[in-house]
């Protein structure tokens, strides 16, 4: 069994994924980062592949996308960073990244080498559902890699029943339509999205990004969700902080009821 499908059906909910930029802050760090989160007790980790153009992202990613690149990070070196990543986790291994430099690298090749590595899964925000049923899913399948979809407030019903059902792993149920960053709170809208969505009862459990910074945010989604991805929050504490070890404590006070 593929270990996300592992872990959610072990953990049944307080689930956190922590998104980190490869290649930041230093060109050669992502293999440290991982390890400290999975020491530090996160359950999932999503390793962001830089690029030049994200644009469901904010800027605090942004900026940690920018200097990874800056430094000389790619998906090939990505690829080669990970050869030994199984050696220091088991805990599930997401990419997430764009469309644009898969495709480059090619859509097959970055699968192979992903299963190679022992990575899970991939997000792809901008590839688009139609075009990876038609395209790309028997390739996911052949590598035994869980495609993630993401939902929005704005996602019709419809296709949120049809997400649902060509998913495998978990559905990313994005918290509204901007872009990644930081909230002290949701508000009642966002409180509304996410009962509703609860209220479905979809197949596939459901984890809740984009503004999840401190403890109320991540009580909330745990309320409404099997979890929480946090990103932006992550990288500030990055910044924030002198080492990894540091980051990752602090993350973890922040959100304070997760236990480390």
């Amino acid at each position: 069994m593929n270990r996300i499908n592992t872990l959610f059906k072990q953990k049944q909910g307080s689930i956190l994924s922590v998104y980190f930029t490869a290649g930041f802050p230093e060109t050669d760090s992502t293999l440290d980062v991982i390890a400290e989160l999975s020491r530090q007790g996160i359950d999932m980790i999503e390793i962001g592949i830089p690029f030049s153009d994200p644009m469901a992202d904010g800027p605090l990613i942004q900026q940690s996308s920018q200097q990874a690149l800056n430094k000389g990070m790619s998906l090939k070196l990505l690829f080669k960073q990970l050869e030994k990543v199984r050696e220091i986790t088991d805990i599930p291994l997401i990419l997430m990244g764009y469309i644009n430099p898969v495709l480059q690298f090619g859509f097959e090749a970055f699968c192979r080498q992903a299963k190679a590595c022992g990575i899970d899964g991939f997000i792809i925000p901008d590839l688009p559902l139609a075009e990876y049923l038609k395209e790309f899913e028997p390739l996911a399948k052949k590598y035994e890699l869980e495609n993630i979809l993401l939902i929005s407030p704005e996602t019709p019903e419809e296709r949120i029943r049809m997400i649902d059902a060509h998913s495998r792993g978990f559905i990313y149920m994005v918290s509204s339509a901007s872009t990644t960053g930081p909230q002290t709170a949701f508000d009642e809208a966002k409180e509304q999205y996410f009962k509703r969505i609860q209220a479905m009862k979809l197949k596939n459990p459901c984890l809740i990004g984009f503004g999840i910074s401190n403890k109320a945010t991540f009580d909330s989604a745990c309320r409404h969700a099997a979890g929480a991805i946090v990103g932006s929050a992550f990288i500030r504490c990055q910044q924030a902080s002198s080492n990894t070890k540091e980051a990752v404590s602090q993350l973890l006070e922040i959100l304070e009821s997760k236990q480390k």
